[in-house]
């Protein structure tokens, strides 16, 4: 049994769905978000609120997954999705070149560009040392979030390199034993 996939959708005033074949279609006032539709699940529209429903129970895994999945585009159209990162070390930080493309600094012989792709936009704090990436697709948004941080992970030695906000690393210690 579901309890997620039964949860009702609100639908903020100005957001609209559209269901196409295979994909469903939302639409608002940031924008729209295009998802997946699986077979065997089909959305219904009562007092204002999105409901999700399953032909049977052998569609039971993806029900759950996909009143999920039109939540987060609802919000993302509606209030947009953010994923902040933190860089920690010194002399790393970001820069914005041209209108789309990140320039990292993180202690390696060369700077390092990253193109964002369309849809994401970044902003960087007046230190550089923090990044704001926002959009409306939550699924890019933690893509090119991740991909960020694959460029310098944090050192669990040092505590060096790109983190998530609020992110909690295990401080490992080092050698023990060196006179």
């Amino acid at each position: 049994m579901s309890r997620i996939g039964k949860k009702p959708i609100p639908m903020p005033k100005g957001v609209t769905y559209t269901v196409e074949g295979s994909n469903v279609t939302v639409k608002g006032p940031k924008g729209t978000v295009t998802n997946h539709l699986p077979k065997g699940v089909s959305l219904e529209q009562k007092d204002g609120e999105l409901i999700i429903n399953r032909e049977s129970d052998q569609f039971a895994a993806v029900h759950g997954l996909t009143r999920a999945l039109v939540a987060n585009a609802v919000k993302g159209v509606t209030d947009g999705w953010t994923r902040q990162l933190d860089i920690v070390g010194i002399g790393y930080r970001a820069e914005i070149k041209a209108k789309n493309i990140v320039v990292f600094t993180l202690g390696y012989s060369h700077p390092i560009e990253y193109p964002l792709p369309t849809g994401v936009t970044a902003a960087i704090d007046p230190k550089q040392t923090a990044i704001t990436l926002s959009g409306i697709d939550r699924q890019q948004i933690g893509q090119v979030a991740a991909e960020m941080r694959g460029l310098r992970k944090p050192d669990p030695y040092k505590q060096k390199g790109i983190r998530y906000q609020g992110e909690k690393l295990k401080k490992k210690v080092g050698k023990t034993g060196a006179k």
